[in-house]
């Protein structure tokens, strides 16, 4: 999901111009098919959550029995304590007033109650409002931070911005290798150093983005786990040298997290929220997982917007937070 910052009529984001696809290759497939086919993808890989959600609902009685039960599954699904005890108060409350005597009256209350807490992480990422629009992107190892970057490349391009990546993770080579072969694929440019400092890295690709009308600068960094303090005073360094370079930037500062880590997930925000100030999230990897849950246990610890979520590793497989589609697919 991206909207666009009105700007005067001079300046104003052109419209994205179709490529026109090359005499052997096949016809791109329609948006609505791709958008339903990951759709699938995203309850598929919810499964194991949303199974152990459902089956509560299947000619149970309502009573304490399911109350405990659905509270042991949202636990499971890394929910955390403290939503897990809003959402059970919350729908105790509802059954009481509106006289629910059904289970499937309870789980659609459930779904209610799941949309609203959730509701608030649904927030688009606004293009075109600085020139360029400049995004730093965090996060551990693993948590697939440089596809992430490659993916992003691509829905930006395919919204009629032009991008250029920061090869800032000058510690791991492959992790530049990785990036390179990611801005082959897009044609995007990649600028990179063999070593030395990454924010010097950040600051030559804000300067080489305001030089060439660039629309977004992606900013790689290296991965770090919070507890590594002097590599959290590194990822600060180079948020403040990218501010030397553009004094309004970074405009985004996204963190990249697994959504198979549970609650390490949420110790993550916390840590490089902290440091940085995020002010979006992108979830990879709900694919198979049973911690759906988490997004819950975010918005009620740290409620930073969630931009993405991925479920695999196809280039479609990243698509705009939703979140009525997250809770269809968490409940089944």
């Amino acid at each position: 999901m991206f909207k666009f910052f009105k700007k005067k009529p001079e300046a104003s984001v052109a419209a994205p111009v179709p490529a026109q696809p090359a005499p052997d290759d096949k016809p791109a497939a329609a948006p609505e098919v791709v958008r339903q086919a990951w759709l699938g993808r995203l309850k598929a890989g919810l499964s194991r959550t949303s199974s152990g959600i459902a089956t509560l609902f299947t000619g149970t009685r309502i009573d304490d029995v399911l109350y405990e039960e659905l509270e042991a599954a949202l636990l499971m699904a890394d929910a955390g304590v403290a939503a897990t005890a809003y959402l059970l108060d919350a729908l105790k409350i509802q059954v009481r007033q509106q006289k629910l005597s059904e289970a499937s009256q309870v789980k659609a209350a459930l779904r209610s109650l799941l949309l609203d807490l959730l509701k608030p992480l649904e927030k688009p990422l606004l293009l075109g409002r600085e020139q360029p629009l400049v995004i730093m992107i965090a996060g551990v190892n693993g948590a697939g931070k440089t596809t992430t970057i490659g993916k992003l490349a691509k829905h930006f391009q395919a919204h009629g911005q032009k991008v250029l990546l920061a090869a800032g993770d000058t510690f791991r080579a492959a992790a530049r290798e990785q990036l390179t072969i990611w801005g082959e694929r897009n044609d995007v440019a990649v600028i990179a150093q063999e070593s030395g400092d990454p924010a010097a890295v950040a600051f030559d690709a804000v300067q080489a983005g305001r030089a060439r009308g660039v629309d977004v600068v992606m900013v790689d960094t290296a991965g770090r786990l919070p507890t590594q303090l002097h590599l959290m005073d590194e990822l600060k360094k180079i948020k403040r040298v990218i501010a030397k370079g553009m004094e309004s930037a970074p405009h985004e500062i996204l963190l990249v997290i697994d959504g198979n880590t549970g609650q390490n997930a949420l110790a993550q925000v916390q840590a490089f929220d902290d440091a940085l100030t995020l002010t979006g999230l992108v979830v990879t990897k709900l694919d198979g997982t049973a911690k759906g849950g988490v997004l819950a246990a975010i918005v009620k610890n740290r409620p930073v917007p969630v931009y993405f979520i991925g479920v695999g590793e196809a280039i479609d497989d990243l698509q705009p937070f939703v979140a009525a589609e997250f809770v269809d697919a968490l409940l089944g």
